[in-house]
């Protein structure tokens, strides 16, 4: 590899790391091998070898993907077709003082072409369109310094490849598709076209500040890393499906944990007396039988507002686990606590938990603001035989209390009356204790964790475990 190389192979591992991806110093080299004994000129096989020996899990592959395109670019400004007029020959891809033209006209022809590739699902002529499109519409010259000349979002909300859906159903619909069929291909097919236009323009970012500034502020960390709170629709998709493959992992380790720590205290006494065959020398060590214990857990979910898919994401991993458990049960609130184990049936499918607990959410609002003091009223008063000597707590909010009653009293109540208490909060631990926060008030009662993402999810049921 040549010392340029070197150094962007460096600085790309480095920003996977920063991404939330774990890239050892021994994979890093395994990279290093692989490309030393393949044609490393070649940018789909570079691409490949990186992905063999750094990617770990599927989910990590889109965050992956961004960084390789941002340190590893497929062109260079408008590449090879930079200085062509378009397919129609009409002369709307010219320009004119350096500037790129964009007018109606050349909108209406790019979003004929677009809609014509959608329907055809063309990915060739999609990419193309994508670089074009940035190219055309999402230039933005003349920013103050420190600001970028190029914007996905300027030139998606320009061309609103959105509003073609109709015409791309129409178009699979003539080819005998359903019509549920139809709209589904045509919703991928856009969500595709709308991440190369992004990745367009990060590819033009990067080249205007350099791949580092876009790895530190225009990609999207891994999955696992994704604040509950900031997730978009379709990074709780992704979640949703890496929420029991977590839980396998999380399952498997403990597993391989107790074995190690199957045996119990050491047994002196037959310890020593077996040590008489041997001149008094202990050769072996005998034990006590180890005590089978498995916690009950209560878990008390606050499924308000933001905090709603933090709260469901906890109750869908508990779930998952909930073989390591001797009990489970689980509440929601807003400001009235109501019962979901109910849910949470084996071998019930997670779409259909999630479609149930947001159903369920009604249920936990009669005043249609979080009251964190009369829930946890209600809660002692309801549903105080749900904890006990073997019982773990377990409370999911945010502590935002509106400004109401906290109830520490209660709180104090459930506290002594559980084994253990904790409480997650899916905020950061710096906003914390501002506005209607009262996250140190409560944190003075029951020990409070900040857990704003899949990563620290998964860490902090290992650690109860």
């Amino acid at each position: 590899m040549s010392s340029g190389l070197v150094e962007r192979h460096i600085a790309f591992l480095e920003a996977l790391r920063g991404a939330g991806l774990s890239v050892s110093l021994a994979e890093g080299l395994d990279a290093v091998a692989a490309l030393s004994a393949l044609p490393w000129d070649q940018r789909d096989t570079v691409h490949a070898a990186y992905a063999a020996t750094l990617v770990k899990r599927q989910s990590l592959r889109p965050t992956f993907d961004a960084l390789f395109d941002v340190y590893f670019p497929r062109l260079v400004g408008e590449g090879a077709r930079g200085g062509e007029t378009d397919e129609a020959g009409d002369g709307a891809g010219d320009e004119t003082d350096g500037q790129v033209r964009d007018n109606g006209q050349a909108l209406a022809q790019l979003r004929d072409r677009l809609a014509r590739a959608l329907a055809d699902g063309d990915q060739e002529a999609l990419s193309r369109l994508a670089v074009e499109m940035v190219g055309r519409f999402g230039a933005m010259p003349g920013r103050g310094p420190g600001l970028s000349s190029w914007s996905a979002y300027t030139a998606l909300q320009r061309v609103a490849p959105g509003e073609l859906v109709d015409r791309i159903v129409q178009a699979l619909l003539a080819e005998g598709r359903t019509e549920e069929e139809a709209a589904r291909v045509a919703a991928r097919r856009l969500g595709g076209f709308t991440r190369q236009v992004e990745d367009d323009a990060r590819r033009r970012i990067a080249e205007e500040k350099g791949p580092d500034h876009v790895a530190d502020v225009a990609v999207r960390p891994s999955i696992d890393r994704i604040d509950f709170t900031s997730a978009r629709k379709a990074d709780l998709e992704q979640m949703r499906r890496e929420i029991y493959p977590l839980a396998r992992r999380l399952a498997t380790r403990l597993t391989q944990e107790h074995h190690a720590r199957r045996r119990g205290p050491l047994d002196f006494r037959r310890t020593v007396r077996a040590s008489m065959s041997t001149g008094g020398v202990p050769l072996t060590t005998h034990h006590r039988p180890k005590r089978p214990h498995r916690t009950e857990l209560v878990v008390l979910c606050d499924v308000s507002g933001s905090v709603a898919s933090f709260a469901q994401f906890t109750l869908l991993l508990v779930f998952a686990l909930r073989d390591q458990f001797q009990k489970v049960r689980a509440f929601t609130f807003i400001d009235h606590v109501h019962e979901v184990t109910h849910h949470f049936k084996p071998g019930a499918d997670v779409v259909d938990v999630m479609a149930d607990l947001a159903a369920s959410t009604s249920h936990a609002a009669l005043w249609g603001r979080t009251n964190y003091g009369r829930a946890l009223t209600r809660f002692v008063d309801e549903h105080s035989d749900a904890l006990g000597p073997k019982t773990a707590l377990l409370i999911l909010g945010d502590a935002r209390s509106n400004y109401s009653d906290l109830a520490l009293d209660k709180l104090k109540e459930m506290e002594r009356g559980s084994r253990h208490a904790w409480w997650l909060n899916p905020e950061h631990r710096r906003h914390w204790d501002t506005g209607d926060s009262v996250a140190g008030r409560y944190a003075e009662v029951v020990p409070m964790v900040e857990c704003r993402n899949l990563t620290q999810l998964g860490e902090f049921v290992h650690d109860i475990l």
